[in-house]
């Protein structure tokens, strides 16, 4: 091959361009009645997504950030409340808790999800809080501060391990977010209530994304709230619109955060093919497993439990040479990228908060270590087949040297 990219990391132009008739026609609708703003686009989409992700209300806003902060601010988040997530996410997470007045603190992720480890959780709940029986508040030893909410964040578009997650916050009265932004379809089987759950259905409220890379993805930054509980999606609603309970009548201070009509017109067309595409995605993610298992090499493919469904945002390997890999693939034509490469407990931006190399030894470790490979709907066998010979011819001789993860 040539320097040339034969096999993008991501596909974005294939799609749009199967629906830019359909695409095309929702601008025409938007120029025709001049409706970009809210109205009957918007309503459309919240009513579909709500449906498919099982959830009893949506409530469509600019952006996945815009989504997780509205959601905290609408489940009661306090001044210097805690809130608790993981170190290996996109930034927007935590943007979202200390824009909404919240501190962050972190819990370390599991081996082979990446996700959130229930039990760390649990010790991280037991030894370093305290529990009122009284007030029902779970306070923060060192600092005092109230612990009020947990981010399960289903990273790659696999659900963190919820049943866990939700005894322990029922326990503690803590409000549970999920950072859905990469996990559009995914799905999760709740061992307590023996069934699948959608990804949006299981916590107080779910933060979606739909910037354009996402499995489902609008032609521009928009988001989407989904909830179970009524109140919630109401005060989301007037946040997202500066507090306005109706026009020029408000009732807080909110935010200029809403959803606009052809974004969500976008979405809809898109919509009606994401569960197809999903499948397509799963089914690329099995080929990948199936090839990996044939060849010798030295990249782990991802670990999927048996009670998850994921959708396979991206497809993330692990090697112990990973920028090597990524040199040899770009050399091939390949195209990767790395998600991501600097957790946010060690990232410049949060240095006030005082964490250091080593305090979260799992995340950190995977954060050398991961590449994603191509992944999207269109994704070729053939193209699968390169990809992987590609890794095996970058790793195979080094095995003897070096084992495949630290």
């Amino acid at each position: 091959m040539t320097n040339q990219q034969q096999i993008p990391f991501l596909d974005l132009i294939t799609p749009h361009r199967e629906l830019e008739e359909e695409l095309a026609s929702i601008f025409r609708q938007a120029l025709s009645t001049a409706g970009f703003i809210g109205g009957s686009m918007v309503e459309q989409f919240e009513k579909d997504f709500a449906h498919f992700c099982d959830a009893e209300f949506c409530v469509g806003v600019g952006s996945g950030t815009d989504a997780l902060r509205f959601a905290l601010i609408a489940s009661g988040l306090e001044p210097e409340d805690i809130v608790i997530t993981v170190p290996n996410t996109f930034i927007a997470t935590t943007e979202a808790i200390s824009q909404a007045g919240g501190q962050i603190e972190f819990v370390e992720v599991d081996e082979r999800t990446y996700n959130i480890d229930p039990q760390r959780l649990a010790e991280y709940l037991d030894t370093k809080c305290s529990f009122d029986t009284a007030s029902g508040q779970l306070t923060h030893r060192q600092s005092g501060r109230f612990v009020r909410a947990i981010i399960p964040v289903h990273l790659y578009g696999q659900m963190a391990d919820m049943d866990p997650i939700l005894e322990l916050a029922s326990r503690y009265n803590l409000v549970v977010i999920e950072d859905a932004c990469q996990a559009h379809g995914a799905q999760y089987f709740s061992r307590k209530h023996d069934r699948w759950f959608k990804a949006g259905s299981m916590g107080r409220a779910a933060a979606f994304s739909f910037y354009p890379g996402k499995n489902l993805g609008a032609c521009g930054e928009a988001g989407a709230v989904t909830t179970n509980d009524a109140e919630v999606a109401r005060k989301i609603r007037m946040i997202r619109d500066h507090g306005q309970a109706k026009k020029y009548y408000h009732d807080i201070e909110g935010y200029n955060g809403r959803l606009d009509a052809i974004q969500a017109g976008f979405l809809s067309v898109k919509l009606r093919h994401l569960e197809e595409w999903n499948i397509k995605r799963r089914q690329a993610a099995a080929r990948y497993r199936e090839l990996f298992a044939r060849t010798s090499h030295e990249a782990v493919p991802p670990y999927e439990p048996s009670w998850s469904k994921a959708v396979y945002h991206l497809y993330v390997v692990r090697c112990a040479e990973r920028d090597a890999l990524r040199s040899a693939l770009e050399r091939e034509g390949i195209g990767t990228g790395i998600h991501y490469p600097i957790p946010l407990h060690l990232q410049k931006a949060y240095e006030s908060l005082g964490y250091k190399e080593g305090d979260f030894a799992i995340a950190e470790r995977a954060a050398r270590q991961i590449v994603s490979l191509p992944m999207f709907p269109t994704l070729s066998a053939e193209q699968q087949a390169m990809v992987v010979e590609g890794v095996q011819r970058a790793t195979a001789l080094r095995m003897p040297e070096h084992a495949a993860v630290e």
